[in-house]
């Protein structure tokens, strides 16, 4: 008997313990501890913003939150102090000594400004693609920030545009909450473009253009001239005509095929007739790229010629008979001798 009563009261020890080891874990759950970071919507900080566990006063707000996308901190002992006339007691501050607080934000990027006004000016006064319009703003474009529930994308309702002085004053339509809308004014200039090549460094006359020695730049539509090259690919392989300067736009008339033949160059004169193919040396008085007619000294005959050049120190003249020195007289023939 005895030791049924001993067993039955080791038993009701053990749930004790057992309810007490629980009822400690539920309190320790439930209490209120500082959280490290918080992401907050809205202009105002509320309690179970910074306080896990907060219970039934975590609505109460406490704190002004910081602007919208911006992060600041709250230190630990301001939010004891701020929820203890809550009667918000035993706060755990987790060892942390403040609270990093950032304030929720949907960001509308500046790009995304000025391609709208880009795309105002091109539907409006034909200045051709928005991606050909240079948008400068009198001052510096940035980012905004607006509530995450705005809608909806910015848009324009008033541009005005002087085509001669190239400014514009707009005011666009900015989304800034789930139901509310702001406006913003900006002003600047702006102008048609086009993509040119330029050159990276000074060129002499026949030196090859080189996929390094060119870039592809915007410029204002009304300073470039009609045969301006707009693709590095027309440019790259070419020769320069005559000496360029860095940084200049390269025109189609600065460019040739590459000289296969040098001024004063050693080269081998081929001439051409039905039936012949006769190969002698002959010095260009001038140079030329493939295709070009250019003079030569045949320096056998000391006589300059025309020809065509077909590749590097090759010159073709072609004639459609064949020239003969001098007319030679027939061999008498042994009878015709006899005879005399």
């Amino acid at each position: 008997m005895i030791h049924t009563l001993t067993l039955a009261f080791a038993a009701l020890i053990t749930l004790a313990v057992s309810a007490a080891a629980q009822t400690t874990a539920a309190l320790m759950q439930s209490r209120p501890v500082l959280k490290a970071e918080a992401i907050v919507t809205g202009d105002i900080v509320r309690i179970g913003d910074l306080v896990e566990h907060a219970g039934i006063v975590g609505n109460i707000p406490i704190f002004r939150a910081p602007d919208l996308g911006s992060t600041g901190t709250v230190p630990a002992d301001a939010v004891i102090e701020a929820v203890r006339a809550h009667a918000l007691i035993g706060l755990d501050t987790g060892g942390f000594s403040e609270v990093v607080v950032t304030r929720a934000s949907r960001t509308i990027p500046a790009k995304d400004i000025e391609d709208c006004v880009a795309n105002a000016l091109s539907k409006q006064f034909a200045l051709g693609a928005p991606k050909d319009i240079a948008v400068n703003f009198e001052r510096e474009l940035r980012a905004i920030q607006v509530e995450p529930s705005a809608k909806g994308e910015p848009r324009v309702t008033r541009i005005n545009f002087d085509t001669r002085s190239g400014r514009f004053d707009a005011t666009l339509e900015i989304p800034t909450g789930a139901t509310h809308r702001g406006n913003l004014r900006l002003s600047g200039r702006a102008a048609a473009t086009v993509e040119i090549v330029t050159l990276l460094r000074p060129l002499e006359r026949g030196a090859l253009i080189k996929s390094a020695d060119v870039a592809v730049e915007r410029r204002p539509r009304g300073e470039i001239g009609r045969d301006i090259v707009s693709d590095s690919e027309q440019a790259i392989g070419l020769a320069a005509r005559s000496a360029l300067q860095a940084g200049r736009p390269l025109r189609a008339a600065d460019l040739m095929k590459p000289e296969l033949v040098q001024r004063n160059e050693t080269v081998t004169l081929v001439y051409e007739v039905p039936g012949i193919v006769l190969t002698v040396r002959g010095k260009a008085v001038e140079g030329g790229a493939e295709g070009d007619v250019i003079s030569v000294l045949n320096e056998q005959s000391k006589r300059t010629v025309q020809g065509v050049v077909v590749g590097a120190g090759r010159v073709v003249i072609s004639t459609s008979s064949p020239r003969l020195a001098a007319n030679i007289a027939p061999t008498e023939t042994a009878a015709n001798a006899k005879t005399r």
